[in-house]
Parts: structure tokens; sequence; C-alpha cells
């Protein structure tokens, strides 16, 4: 199988941007991009995410006992810039608050979970970090999308 079509196919699926973000003893506070977050169970209340084995972060997301996500507004592209980047993952404070487990969030997000670590998977060349919801809050903000390696905007139907 060709490497670069199976991406591409993937890339036809559009889907939303998050930060992942983590709270470690020895690197800080750390947050990452990714779109891989997927709702997984309702009861117990469980999502997941990937990290690529070879991230540079990998040993601070496998390891972590507790981590947040926080779903992209529309307009914060330069923020999921900035955290896709390798060396650009200590958190701007600014950006965060830090919730009760001392993980960062964002502060203005579509949607934010706070998750205890509930299963750590290998699958190929990443691994699926599953988390229990602990806390979520949402806004009525625009989520991020990315589709076909761009980033792009929902139509939303009038209320």
């Amino acid at each position: 199988m060709n490497g670069v079509d199976f991406r591409n196919a993937l890339g036809r699926f559009a889907t939303g941007v998050c930060l992942i973000s983590v709270a470690d003893a020895r690197s800080g506070a750390l947050a990452l991009t990714a779109n891989s977050f997927s709702s997984v169970s309702l009861e117990p209340p469980l999502v997941l995410w990937s990290i690529q084995n070879g991230s540079e972060c990998f040993r601070e997301y496998t390891e972590c006992t507790s981590f947040g996500i926080s779903v992209l507004c529309a307009d914060q592209q330069e923020l999921s810039n900035h955290y896709a980047g390798k060396a650009n993952h200590a958190v701007r404070e600014d950006d965060f608050e830090m919730n009760s487990a001392g993980v960062p969030l964002l502060k203005r997000a579509a949607a934010s979970f706070s998750c205890t670590l509930w299963a750590l998977h290998e699958a190929g060349d990443h691994h699926i970090i599953v988390g229990q919801v602990v806390e979520h809050r949402v806004s009525n903000e625009a989520p991020l999308v990315f589709q076909g390696g761009a980033y792009r905007q929902l139509a939303l139907a009038a209320d």
C-alpha cells in the first residue's frame, strides 16, 4: 500500500482540532496539537486520542495520570500551528488555566475535557491514549476543522 495515497485518503475525513495538555514534573506544562480525538463511551465517559511513537513528548503523555483536551475554536489556527511545531510544546500561560488536577486547559475553547488515564494501547506507529472524562466545559464557539491538509469552516445553520 502506498503511504502517501493512504494518508490522502484519510485526509478526506474532516476532523476537529484539539490541544492535548499535560503537566509533567520534569518538563512542565505542555500542549500539542492533535486531530485524533474521538469519543469512546458515554458510560463511563471515555475519550481517546493517539500519539506518534516518535513524538518528542511521548514520555510525558504516556506516563501521565491526567491530561486535558481543549477543542480549538474556528479562529484559533495560530494556536494549532504553534503547538504542532516540534519545539513548541511549553504552554503559553496567558492562554491557559489549570484544572483541579493541575493540568492546563485553554481558557477559551469550543469544549474542554479533564481526563484521567484509563488505558494505553500500542497501535502500529502510534499509541492510543484512552481517558476517563472527570470534568468538561462547552461553549457556543464554532470549532476549528481540518480536512484535506487545510483548515476549513463549518457552514452553521441559523438557530
